[in-house]
């Protein structure tokens, strides 16, 4: 008897169960391909954005109408838009950087297509670099020095205008090492030799007789810089504006003259290479919107540093207590479950608690102690660069717990009772055997923390993080090591242009700039740890991680 067709079944077979999941799976799945576009997509904008501030681009000479008056402008187009007048007429307009803010007052002007009568770009128009009031646009005039005046025209001026910067660049070094080396030395024995005699280790007579020929010294110092100073004014760099005004550059000011329309592809890249290497090196000038970010990026590497320094001990030593010797109960799993709720603090709370704790109690605690002579003036009661690592290592120490838990916890339980089999007691297997083999898990947590804490702004404002710090944190002046001196970061310097520079559209390509190097950085910092979390995963193989 035919008991009907049967319904064959295979070992992987579709369930019910099975088939109403796949909708989650593939939504999980849409998410994470979301998440992960946007990811690239933000960080092609500031790939792109980021090149190409460093980019020369051609300089443009348009002749322009503008309210019947005929004018002359020259610079490089920076964006283009589109707008309605009250008509419902479309006007599409160009942002020009013009350069030349000393004379024009701004260095951006936005100007209607339709309003363009011309526009040329000439081989003879110049993008100089000066130290004050951003780029010059200009056509070369001359040069004047000790030895005259030579005309663009001439052909010593090309080698004359390559010597004016190199001696420029000379003096100002010259001057540099004078003023912030030898007198801020001068000025920092006064101070102590002050403190001395207030406290009567040195006294009055020998305090005037030191302080006399340091103020010789002083003068002599100064009198040094006046020459130098004067040497260099004897040259300088003549040019003029589209409109026929005379732009006059000091040699002391001048930092670069390049032939932006002349230059072919090959010395375009040289100077985008150029100006790359002095936004990685130079200090920051006009309100943060020229120069490098050099004392950013140094701050920002110092501190993330000094952080893991103290983050991952802390981190591990409690991590081993909780997995290893604390008995499991109630109490640890109350402790478990503050740890993670700490990760999910707001980061400016504990920016209040580090200007609380290790600034306003530790410092003045720290100054009474070893710095009493300095007092009222604080040195470790102020905000700086020590106690903003220390506040982003309670930041972080939750991410260093947690990850080090699960490290240990991957360790499989017969290597632990292997070695107490061999007669090793329980800090012993852990010290030579649980702890090598977890090495790649607890850098992992390392990671993550170096990655969020390079990464914060809101805290460092209160605990250390300032517009501008000449003076870094580490330096070639005794005691060579300063922890409580005041810091840049790249964070907040993108912060600051971005919200507070006097001139928004000049700051805008630092801002993306910057962006890109801040992440360029903390992949650096995370890919160096992830080589040795590598080498140290395949020298201990006993670990899941």
């Amino acid at each position: 008897m035919n008991a009907g067709p049967t319904r064959e079944t295979t070992p992987f077979a579709t369930t019910g169960r099975s088939r109403r999941g796949e909708p989650c799976i593939w939504l999980t799945a849409a998410g994470l391909t979301l998440g992960v576009a946007m990811a690239l997509g933000l960080f092609l904008l500031i790939l792109i954005k980021g090149g190409a501030s460093f980019w020369p681009g051609r300089i443009d000479l348009m002749e322009v109408s503008i309210d019947g008056k005929t004018e002359l402008i020259a610079g490089y187009v920076t964006q283009e838009s589109e707008r309605r007048d009250g008509k419902g007429i479309l006007h599409e307009e160009i942002q020009i950087f013009r350069g030349n803010k000393d004379i024009n007052g701004e260095a951006f002007k936005y100007i209607d297509r339709a309003h363009i009568l011309k526009s040329t770009r000439p081989d003879s128009l110049l993008l100089v670099e000066r130290i004050e009031f951003g780029p010059a646009i200009v056509h070369g005039v001359a040069l004047e020095n000790s030895q005259g005046r030579i005309e663009v025209s001439s052909p010593e001026f090309k080698p004359a205008l390559k010597t004016m910067l190199k001696q420029g660049a000379v003096a100002r070094d010259r001057l540099l090492g004078i003023e912030r080396k030898r007198i801020g030395a001068i000025s920092r024995e006064l101070e102590a030799l002050s403190r001395a005699e207030k406290s009567g280790s040195v006294d009055t007579r020998t305090a005037a007789s030191r302080r006399e020929m340091l103020q010789k010294k002083f003068e002599r110092l100064q009198a040094q810089a006046a020459e130098i100073r004067a040497e260099i004014a004897k040259s300088s760099f003549l040019g003029r504006a589209a409109d026929g005004r005379e732009v006059t550059v000091a040699g002391a000011a001048l930092l670069g003259v390049f032939e932006s329309n002349r230059a072919g592809f090959a010395g375009r890249i040289g100077e985008m290479t150029h100006r790359i290497w002095k936004f990685l090196k130079d200090d920051p000038r006009e309100a943060n919107t020229e120069g490098g970010v050099f004392p950013a990026i140094f701050g920002t590497v110092i501190m993330t540093l000094v952080m893991s320094l103290f983050v991952t001990p802390f981190g591990v030593i409690t991590a081993i207590y909780l997995r290893e010797y604390a008995r499991q109960g109630w109490f640890v799993r109350i402790v478990r479950v503050c740890v993670n709720n700490l990760a999910g603090v707001p980061s400016i709370v504990f920016g209040v608690f580090g200007l609380a704790f290790f600034v306003y109690f530790v410092g003045a605690k720290i100054d009474q102690t070893l710095f009493s002579d300095k007092l009222p003036t604080p040195t470790y009661g102020t905000p700086g660069i020590f106690w903003a690592s220390l506040t982003l290592a309670l930041l972080t120490l939750p991410v260093v717990i947690v990850a080090t838990e699960e490290a240990l916890s991957a360790v499989p339980r017969g290597v632990r009772e292997a070695a107490l089999a061999c007669g090793a007691s329980k800090w012993q297997a852990i010290q030579r055997v649980v702890l090598p083999a977890s090495l790649p898990g607890i850098l992992t947590g390392v990671i993550l923390a170096m990655a969020r804490g390079a990464g914060e702004v809101a805290p460092l404002m209160l605990v250390g993080v300032v517009k501008l710090a000449p003076s870094l944190p580490i330096d070639d002046i005794a005691p060579f090591i300063h922890p409580e001196r005041k810091f840049m970061h790249l964070g907040f310097h993108i912060y600051d242009l971005g919200f507070q520079s006097p001139d928004a559209e000049a700051a805008k390509p630092i801002v993306y700039a910057t962006a890109l190097l801040l992440i360029v950085l903390v992949v650096t910092l995370n890919l160096t740890a992830i080589l040795i979390r590598n080498r140290l995963k395949k020298r201990f193989a006993v670990s899941s991680f």
